[in-house]
């Protein structure tokens, strides 16, 4: 049953599946507005997200891309375009550390479409590609709504696209009147205004342990994104390391420091999700330079020994290590 969380206000819940995982909205909402067709249009938002930039879909917007000859022009829909110009930006201004460009090594390594485990005949060959950042050779010509690559690119929007999809079910939220909402997607998560009470929506920062859910700290929410990236959720061994399934472009290979999670606070998810896959790729010590010269609100956890170290920067900033 809706919890009453005011006079004027019921709290309801709505989820569904999308992106092989589920979206959630919690919302405090008042008379008259009709859930099953605010339930239809936040589903809607997010199957377009995943029909247009799903690495897995045959048919996807994305992989028609990734199929196309360098030197053509691709026509894609409004929003991968809006993605990729993002995408493009980032990369731009993480001097690579965010790139999508590495669809051949996600594949490669065993976390794409392709295959599950890596290949090592596939990662030779993609490390063996000639190689550069996403803003050096995506060509996007947002009037005309048309892109083009200058090389052998395959791109993987897998950094940056949930993030956008929470963005739009906070738009649809809007689009319906509603005021008050937590929006979710995975590990991003977007609020609209505080709660109906004026309390900011309260969300956990997941402490990074593999295989059990645990609660680090809590940090207070209104019109603010947040998103996490780290090792912790999807990860694979070699020997005794741990390798996250993010890629390092440089490297070739999934993301190796001592990063555990990085958490990113920002005005849209979009951001907030593109940025913490930056900084983990840029590890410790450029993540931390890069975000203090762009003003990121950001909490690095850190594996040092056998226990966890905090930095933080902005809201974060009363962490151990600014």
């Amino acid at each position: 049953m809706p919890k009453t969380c005011s006079e004027a206000a019921t709290r309801v819940s709505l989820n569904g599946v999308t992106m092989a995982t589920r979206w959630s909205v919690t919302a405090d909402v008042g008379p008259g507005l009709d859930l099953d067709v605010l339930h239809a249009a936040l589903q809607a938002a997010v199957d377009e997200v995943d029909a247009q930039m799903s690495p897995w879909k045959p048919d996807s917007d994305l992989v028609r891309l990734n199929r196309a000859p360098a030197g053509a022009w691709v026509g894609l829909p409004p929003a991968i375009m809006e993605v990729l110009a993002r995408a493009v930006q980032v990369c731009r201004l993480s001097d690579g550390a965010f790139d999508p460009a590495v669809g051949d090594l996600v594949d490669a390594w065993g976390f794409g479409a392709a295959r599950e485990e890596p290949d090592a005949d596939a990662i030779r060959a993609a490390r063996g590609q000639a190689r550069a950042p996403c803003h050096q050779w995506l060509d996007l010509d947002e009037a005309a709504g048309r892109v083009r690559k200058l090389g052998p690119l395959q791109l993987d929007l897998c950094g940056i696209a949930k993030g956008y999809a929470v963005d739009r079910m906070v738009e649809v939220l809007r689009r319906h009147g509603v005021a008050h909402a937590l929006a979710a997607l995975d590990g991003e998560l977007r609020a609209l205004g505080p709660q109906a009470d004026g309390r900011p929506w309260p969300v956990a920062v997941e402490s990074p342990q593999a295989g059990r859910r645990a609660v680090h700290g809590v940090v207070g929410m209104e019109d603010v994104a947040v998103a996490t990236s780290g090792d912790y959720r999807r990860f694979m061994r070699l020997g005794d390391l741990r390798l996250a399934h993010t890629i390092d472009s440089r490297r070739g290979a999934p993301v190796l420091n001592n990063i555990a999670s990085v958490t990113v606070l920002a005005p849209t998810c979009i951001d907030a999700d593109a940025w913490a896959t930056a900084l983990l790729v840029a590890g410790p010590e450029r993540g931390l330079l890069l975000a203090r010269r762009l003003g990121l609100d950001v909490l690095m956890l850190l594996r040092r020994g056998n226990g966890i170290a905090e930095v933080g920067l902005g809201r974060f900033g009363t962490a151990a290590g600014e």
